[in-house]
């Protein structure tokens, strides 16, 4: 009585947006539109156009497709490069410099990824400060400072 199998009924109503919250708003700029200024918002965003100025994702990601021509400083979480970029960017995450991406800049990020094929012209800088980070690794560093105290062993670089 309990274990009984429900039969299955097939909803005619479309699917909400509230039932798939790993979902996130993805913005998109077009191959045909060009901005001049300043860009910041808080979801992930797409460019195919043309920007010249400064774009601030901070907790977002950056996707420059293969049409998009930026010109620009660039402050996001991640950032995903397919087009060309001109300008210093700064990811806390992570840069990715696809097979034919061109970045002519300075990269600063926690991690680099540059694939065969890609162009870069510029200095990478590797910072793990990013507070998240950070905050995950310190307990880890505690405790095995603690345990090679008390063995006597003399403190080693990370």
């Amino acid at each position: 009585m309990w274990n009984e199998k429900k039969p299955e009924t097939k909803s005619t109503d479309a699917p909400h947006p509230v039932e798939a919250p790993a979902e996130r708003a993805t913005g998109w700029l077009g191959a045909s539109l060009r901005v001049k200024g300043e860009i910041s918002g808080t979801e992930d965003l797409l460019i195919d156009g043309m920007v010249e100025g400064s774009i601030h994702l901070d907790e977002r990601k950056l996707t420059v497709g293969k049409t998009a021509k930026l010109t620009a400083d660039i402050n996001a979480r991640d950032v995903v490069v397919y087009g060309y970029v001109k300008g210093n960017v700064r990811a806390k995450g992570r840069v990715e410099i696809k097979k034919d991406g061109y970045v002519i800049g300075n990269l600063t990020t926690a991690q680099i990824m540059i694939e065969d094929g890609a162009d870069f012209k510029g200095t990478i800088e590797i910072d793990r400060s990013a507070p998240k980070e950070a905050d995950k690794n310190v307990p880890a560093r505690a405790a095995a400072a603690a345990a090679g105290a008390g063995a006597g062993a003399t403190p080693k670089s990370i």
